[in-house]
């Protein structure tokens, strides 16, 4: 099978397609044919050995966690896929998406296609919509809440701001200009462009006393205590990234990442085959422009998900 390989960590620029054996499934494995993946900010991560020391990959390494294809092969003790079974998946650092062929599990992870969306929309699902649920169920905010999400725009913000909405929680987005109309469209009720105007400002101007939740998708560590003053006195902030396990002025730090509990992958896809969620798709790539693809996706603004097309 041909698939996008790094040979060692390094640029994204070294990666090369090249043919791989087509891996087999093993007891309580599915092996999939391909028709779209997602990228996502861990496929760098992984390819360039960014946090090897946390997560460490085996070479060759195929990058790609967010999965779209057809069951072509199940291993023994797989009791709910079988041949022909359209299904997408987040297949956590395992990674492989980039290639004519992935193995993925029978779990949470992975789900049937609805009909409804296409393989490019099934790709751009599983990371960013897990991964808002997961952090919105961390934060537990009651209705009427007011929440500030910074990378609103991105492939787990424009996730975050919808089910925020849907939570009944007022919502202000940070993004860049140009952002306005998109995250709008999303349900965000305030956008502030945080190239233009002071987020802690807006936030408590929009928000008086302040957000009683930031959620903070674009900072890290020692950078969210910026962001962590927009929350009012006893409020939280919530982050995938990791951070300070505490806060000035009583502000409460929440750490969580993507998780795909039972069921959760699957009600994701049926609110999108409703129309209840909407899969942003900022811009797609042929498996042959793969390569470019991650080296785009980690070079320019993008709002939602790139994919890639097999």
């Amino acid at each position: 099978m041909k698939a996008l390989v790094a040979r060692s960590y390094g640029p994204l620029e070294e990666l090369s397609t090249v043919d791989l054996p087509t891996p087999v499934p093993g007891p309580g494995q599915l092996l999939v044919r391909m028709e779209a993946a997602a990228l996502n900010a861990v496929d760098k991560v992984l390819v360039t050995g960014a946090m090897r020391d946390a997560i460490p990959v085996t070479h060759p390494f195929v990058p790609g966690v967010d999965i779209s294809g057809t069951v072509e092969a199940v291993g023994t003790a797989v009791t709910r896929f079988r041949p022909g079974d359209p299904v997408i998946a987040w297949n956590s650092v395992a990674s492989g998406a980039l290639a004519e062929y992935a193995l993925i599990n029978d779990a949470p992870s992975a789900a049937r296609r609805p009909a409804e969306l296409t393989p490019a929309q099934g790709a751009a699902l599983p990371t960013g919509a897990l991964t808002a649920a997961a952090l919105l169920e961390l934060v537990d905010a009651p209705q009427g809440s007011g929440v500030l999400i910074v990378g609103a725009a991105g492939g787990v913000g424009s996730y975050t701001v919808q089910l925020a909405k849907q939570a009944g929680l007022t919502v202000v987005a940070t993004g860049r200009a140009g952002d306005e109309a998109f995250l709008s469209g999303l349900g965000a009720h305030h956008v502030l462009d945080y190239r233009a105007v002071d987020i802690v400002e807006e936030t408590r101007r929009l928000l008086p006393g302040g957000a009683d939740v930031v959620i903070d998708l674009a900072n890290a560590g020692p950078g969210l205590a910026a962001t962590a003053a927009a929350a009012r006195p006893g409020g939280r902030l919530v982050s995938p990234l990791g951070g300070p396990p505490s806060f000035d002025r009583e502000v409460t730090a929440l750490y969580g990442g993507t998780r795909a509990t039972e069921g959760r992958l699957a009600a994701l896809a049926a609110q999108a085959a409703k129309g209840e969620l909407s899969i942003p798709i900022d811009s797609s790539y042929p498996f042959a422009e793969a390569r470019q693809a991650l080296i785009d996706f980690g070079a320019r603004h993008v709002q939602g998900k790139i994919t890639v097309t097999f």
